[in-house]
């Protein structure tokens, strides 16, 4: 077979169903119907003699070939790429595109308002969309291009390319006036006193949790929800207690007391990820450096 007789846009739909291992996900990615997307991994089966992607529970897997094709055609797709986008310009007081960005809510609250007054001072037809991606499909994510960037700590997220924009802890969030704030202890004292509160847990936020069954105290978790967002007005109105990054909680209005024990777990950096296959992209260039120097060092 001669490689004339490969559509560039099979090569594509190949990486994406490896990379997604389904079908249904990789046509999403790359903007296909499904059978269009059936359709071309025929052709493409056909062109090269082999199944390539048999069915398994929750999607397909590669077959020996597909494996050895894989990284072959990810590189010869990356390079494509990298040299198309080094010729593409982008002007940020012209361009009119959208950047996708995974953020938790947390980081919502933190990024999105200082970014979103920077982009639109420099780059006033630039759209931003957040898209929540599962933590395990981020890589594949940006690789694809489905997101643009990642903001967060995400300590399991591999083979991005990442710069470390923040470094913060988790502190208790009390309302004003909680009876354990009046106290006043510190060091062991007050560490020991967190056995004493019932707490508000965030589900989306692992390790919140974690330092509650690290502490011994998760059995004293009396609600559990998706986001941070909700949590100033359960604090304010209950005696729960909500473990929270300190940078989110010293922004909320006044009314709230900071504890700062000194619980495990407590540190942890929030980075920007991108995908190195995009790196040398203008566009991508330019918001991340935008975003490195408005928040990079900060606090």
């Amino acid at each position: 077979m001669h490689v004339n007789d490969i559509d560039l846009n099979l090569l594509r739909l190949f990486d994406a169903v490896f990379r997604a291992r389904s079908v249904s996900r990789a046509a999403d990615t790359l903007n296909m119907t499904q059978p269009a997307a059936s359709q071309g991994l025929t052709r493409l089966r056909a062109l090269l003699h082999d199944p390539l992607f048999i069915r398994a529970p929750g999607g397909v897997q590669p077959t020996p070939k597909a494996q050895r094709l894989a990284e072959p055609v990810r590189r010869a797709l990356s390079g494509i790429e990298e040299a198309l986008n080094e010729t593409a310009a982008f002007d940020p007081g012209l361009s009119r595109r959208t950047f996708h960005l995974h953020m938790s809510d947390s980081g919502e609250m933190r990024f999105l308002p200082a970014l979103m007054a920077a982009v639109r001072e420099r780059a006033p037809h630039v759209r931003l969309e957040t898209r929540r991606v599962p933590r395990e499909q981020i890589t594949e994510a940006l690789d694809t291009g489905r997101i643009d960037f990642a903001f967060g700590f995400l300590p399991t997220v591999k083979d991005t390319r990442r710069v470390q924009l923040i470094r913060d802890r988790y502190v208790v969030l009390l309302r004003e006036g909680h009876p354990l704030a009046a106290r006043r202890r510190t060091g062991k004292a007050l560490l020991a006193a967190m056995r004493e509160l019932d707490f508000v847990g965030v589900r989306s936020h692992a390790d919140t949790l974690r330092i509650l069954q690290r502490l011994g105290v998760d059995d004293r978790l009396r609600l559990v929800t998706d986001h941070f967002t909700v949590l100033p007005s359960i604090v304010q109105s209950t005696d729960l207690a909500a473990i929270m990054p300190g940078v989110i909680a010293r922004g909320f209005d006044r009314g709230y007391t900071i504890l700062e024990p000194d619980f495990p777990l407590r540190e942890f950096t929030v980075s920007l990820h991108w995908s190195r296959r995009f790196e040398v992209d203008p566009g991508n260039q330019w918001l991340r450096e935008l975003a490195v120097g408005l928040f990079s060092g900060t606090d």
